[in-house]
């Protein structure tokens, strides 16, 4: 059974404030959960309306109704379990291989798809800016699929970690290089911008390398892509190069 202490402290995890005051993010379903208990992630204390996860010892596994569950899930459908963690201190970023850097990204689904990308393309770090969307926003734990268990996200000043970097920076943008026809390294940073506006008119001026994803309608009126649809496809570009 919940006390009301307990689903007061996890539904205010849904607030970013109270995660970085209590050092706790909730992450929900049986794959996502599985996936960080498989990982460094430090289990707090998970609920769930059924006898699953049968490693988990009892002082850390409480059986609850589906009533119960509604009252701290952040979903309108609950699945069938829910877990708080403690948020890991933030490793330091390796500058090798690929990385990729998400500058004012707000969007919690966009970042949570964007770091699943990330699992998937063999890219183990992410560097945000510092007015991003927090990773360990319930909708961006849920979007990741466990993938936040195996790729790195630190929040930096990006103008500062772009100016001072020795690997080669490529960006995004509508007048760049057709990125099918250009020649693309295994090793570099790759400059993603916010939804609405691109990237920022400061940190276009560090970026040396620019690249563009040709549109092909006839109408030539797309305005834009998503920046997670734009992210698989110079990821794939870049690793198939």
């Amino acid at each position: 059974m919940l006390s009301k202490n307990q689903i007061r402290l996890i539904t205010s995890l849904q607030q970013k404030k109270q995660r970085f005051v209590h050092q706790l993010f909730f992450a929900e379903g049986i794959k996502v959960i599985q996936e960080l208990l498989n990982s460094n992630f430090e289990l707090v204390h998970l609920y769930s309306t059924q006898s699953d996860f049968e490693d988990v010892s009892d002082d850390k596994h409480t059986l609850i109704s589906e009533n119960e569950l509604k009252k701290i899930s952040a979903l309108v459908t609950p699945n069938t379990c829910l877990a708080v963690f403690k948020i890991p201190t933030e490793r330091k970023i390796v500058e090798s291989g690929l990385i990729l850097a998400l500058d004012s990204v707000r969007d919690p689904g966009n970042l949570g798809t964007i770091l699943r990308l990330c699992d998937w393309f063999g890219v183990n770090q992410i560097v945000c800016s510092k007015d991003a969307v927090d990773i360990y926003n319930p909708k961006g734990v849920q979007a990741t699929m466990g993938s936040i268990a195996r790729v790195n996200v630190s929040y930096v000043d990006l103008e500062n970690f772009i100016g001072q970097t020795q690997l080669p920076v490529f960006g995004t943008f509508m007048d760049g290089n057709n990125i099918y026809k250009s020649i693309l390294p295994q090793e570099g940073i790759i400059v993603m911008g916010n939804e609405a506006n691109g990237i920022s008119p400061e940190l276009e001026k560090l970026i040396k390398n620019r690249l563009t994803i040709p549109r092909f309608g006839s109408l030539q009126q797309t305005e834009s892509l998503n920046v997670a649809t734009a992210t698989a496809i110079v990821l794939s570009e870049f690793r198939r190069g």
